[in-house]
Formats: structure tokens, sequence, C-alpha cells
């Protein structure tokens, strides 16, 4: 039986956005894209000063410790100014992509998360080693529950840690 590489994080295009590969280098801008606080009133913790999102930053790009997964994230680029706004990111194991996603709070209800998020979920769909993609998100968050939606995911009946599993079985 032959093993399916990993998934490669590559660049990919939306109408407005460039998915640009994560790289420790996107650290300072990224810290002030991610500096409201508001932003953690749902997955918890505090914004990352840039020090800290340096480290943080590394170690993703340095990859899963284990070679059966892959760690892919990236940072989104509006081309209309070359600002970062937000990222996606998705991890995947075997057939299983999770993916989540972060817009900054002066780029939000714009539509950025959804397009990247559809975005993300078409390149994962030309994997031929990925057939579901999957999200968690937490009951009150509208508007992560719309994107999801966007991008084709369903919610589940399934929680964990107090988040509901939404998800997308990938046509073959």
């Amino acid at each position: 039986m032959t093993e399916t590489p990993p998934l490669a994080t590559e660049p990919f295009r939306t109408a407005r956005l460039d998915a640009v590969p994560l790289s420790v280098g996107h650290a300072d801008e990224m810290a002030a894209v991610l500096s409201d606080p508001a932003l953690h009133t749902f997955i918890g913790g505090s914004p990352y000063s840039p020090e800290a999102l340096r480290a943080r930053y590394g170690r993703l790009v340095a990859g899963s410790p284990d070679p059966a997964v892959s760690w892919c994230n990236w940072v989104l680029r509006r081309r209309e100014d070359s600002r970062l706004v937000g990222t996606v990111q998705a991890t995947v194991a075997g057939p299983d992509a999770e993916i989540a996603w972060v817009v900054g709070t002066p780029w939000q209800g714009r539509g950025y998360a959804s397009e990247a998020a559809r975005g993300l979920v078409a390149l994962l769909g030309r994997h031929a080693a990925v057939s579901t993609v999957s999200a968690h998100i937490h009951p009150d968050h509208a508007a992560s529950a719309a994107v999801a939606r966007a991008a084709g995911l369903t919610p589940t009946n399934e929680e964990h840690e107090g988040e509901r599993r939404w998800c997308l079985v990938l046509p073959r």
C-alpha cells in the first residue's frame, strides 16, 4: 500500500485575498492584526505579543512532530493594499482535515473569512487523500457558524470541549 504524501502548504488565491504560507516573518504584522482581546471571546486566552507569536509561528512552521499529520497555516493578504487581515489553517491527518480561521476585528463583516474558508476547502478538495473537512465552533459564535456554512460545512450532533463539530464530506 502506498502512503499518501503529506499535504503541502501551497499558496492559493481567492477573489480578493492571497493565502500565503505562514512564516515567522509574519509575526510582527500579525500581532497587530490579532491584537483585539475580543478575538479571544470564544477561544479563550489573550493576544500574543510579537515575541510570543514569533515563537508560536516557529513551532507551526516546523510542522507536526507526527509525520502522518500535516500542519498547514496561511496568512491572508488583501490584494487591494497588501495588508495582512487574518489566517486560515488546516490540520490534515489521513482523510480528515480540520480547519480554522480568524480575521482581525477591523476587517470583520466584509466576507474575508468566508472567502478564505471556501478557498481552503477548494484546495483541500483537490488533495486526493482528503475526504472530510471539519471545524469546531462554539455554539454561540454566530459569525463562525456563518463562515462554516458558507464553506459548505453543516453542524453535526458531536461536541468537543464545548464546541460543535461542523463537517463536509467532499465529493469524490
